[in-house]
């Protein structure tokens, strides 16, 4: 049987093992931010997609 996972064995995980940032130390939490992009082509809307790291740092400037 598998052992059950809740979620503070989750964040203690992350805590261990997941990249802090260097200015305020908080854990990075990736989220995927999606950008429309014109098609010089074909004149159509592309969706270019990317992965972020977001901290308290960043988080204004990734979320707007």
């Amino acid at each position: 049987m598998a052992k059950k996972q809740d979620f503070a064995s989750k964040t203690a995980k992350m805590a261990k093992h997941g990249k802090s940032c260097p200015v305020c130390g908080e854990i990075y939490s990736y989220v995927l931010a999606v950008d429309t992009v014109a098609s010089k082509k074909e004149g159509a809307h592309r969706f270019a997609e990317r992965q972020v790291a977001v901290c308290k740092c960043n988080e204004k400037e990734v979320y707007g």
